[in-house]
């Protein structure tokens, strides 16, 4: 990064502190929500969807990050710092996966509420960060039953912030949590219908550590859980001599990640002699297009394990 550009990086930062310094502590108490729809913000596109499932019509919904925008990167605008304080709520996924927007989160506390959709998510049931002390693995959504408590934490936000329509979260909570047993059922019975030595799933960045534990995958990542970290010429070679030596038919781009890297990774399996193809695009840390099927989670999960699975059982090794 440019001098320069760290300097309008920087400026730009300094102005989102400031307005969310400057932001006032909610004045509409929640008598007043009955009346009209409750503001909420969500940060990624996965807790936007929960959001919009469980409020249905009571609540009006802006997310912050789209498609194919990096969470782990992501800094807050101007104009997000202006959505977060008019918000009633703030929706995020915690475990420090919206990295650097973790100094405006904590700034809001205290003037609108901001809620952790992993808060609830017992620590036991979480996978420690193999790369930083004391933090734990955030892409808990690719476990759907991880993602099910997620669920049950917005469900209960908004019951306690509008009890007015509480039967209206509560039952859009109960078909969206049967759907999402059966979206488990589904990804463990396409995962199951593979011999466990294809369950090998290689990625451009360690997002799928849930995913494989869940689900019977071996899975590796070019780079670590956070994109933050580049991958060294090192890392290439290291995961191109797995796959060569493995004989691992396919590995994957993912939509939030630039593709050059697991290209670099292919180029380096080839000099060895083996041919690994790029079995498709995997949706990670952001979702797909609005209005696609890849543009819900549920949508997104049903698409990365299809096209893991087709990836994987057709390819010759």
């Amino acid at each position: 990064m440019t001098r320069r550009s760290m300097l309008s990086s920087a400026l730009t930062w300094v102005v989102v502190l400031v307005l969310v310094g400057c932001a006032q502590p909610a004045t509409n108490a929640n008598d007043d929500l009955a009346r009209r729809q409750i503001r909420v913000v969500a940060t990624t596109g996965m807790v936007g969807d929960l959001v919009q499932r469980i409020g249905g019509e009571r609540v009006s919904l802006a997310t912050l990050m789209g498609p194919g925008v990096d969470p782990h990167l992501y800094k807050a605008s101007a104009g997000d710092a202006n959505r977060l304080q008019e918000a009633d709520v703030i929706f995020y996924n915690g475990l420090n996966l919206e990295a650097a927007m973790g100094e405006v989160l904590e700034r809001m506390q205290g003037r609108v509420k901001a809620v952790a959709v992993t808060a609830g998510i017992d620590r036991a049931e979480l996978l420690v960060s193999d790369r930083y002390e004391n933090q734990y693995d955030p892409h808990v959504w690719f476990d759907v039953t991880l993602w099910r408590q997620a669920a049950e934490r917005v469900r209960d936000t908004l019951v306690e912030l509008d009890p007015a329509s509480a039967a209206a979260y509560r039952a859009n909570a109960d078909a969206y949590l049967r759907e999402l047993d059966d979206l488990h059922a589904y990804v463990l019975a396409q995962a199951t219908s593979m011999p466990a030595e294809r369950r090998v799933l290689i990625t451009a960045h360690d997002a799928f550590r849930y995913f494989g534990r869940a689900y019977g995958f071996e899975v590796r990542g070019l780079q670590g859980i956070s994109t933050a970290t580049e991958a060294g010429a090192a890392d290439v070679q290291q995961l191109a001599g797995f796959i060569a030596e493995r004989r691992i038919p396919a590995i994957f781009i993912e939509s939030s990640v630039p593709q050059r890297n697991v290209e670099a990774v292919q180029a380096a399996v080839r000099s060895r002699g083996f041919e690994v193809r790029i079995g498709g695009q995997l949706f990670s840390d952001a979702m797909g297009d609005p209005g696609t099927l890849q543009g819900t989670y549920v949508g997104m999960v049903r698409h990365n394990i299809d096209t893991i699975v087709e990836a994987l059982s057709n390819a010759e090794r």
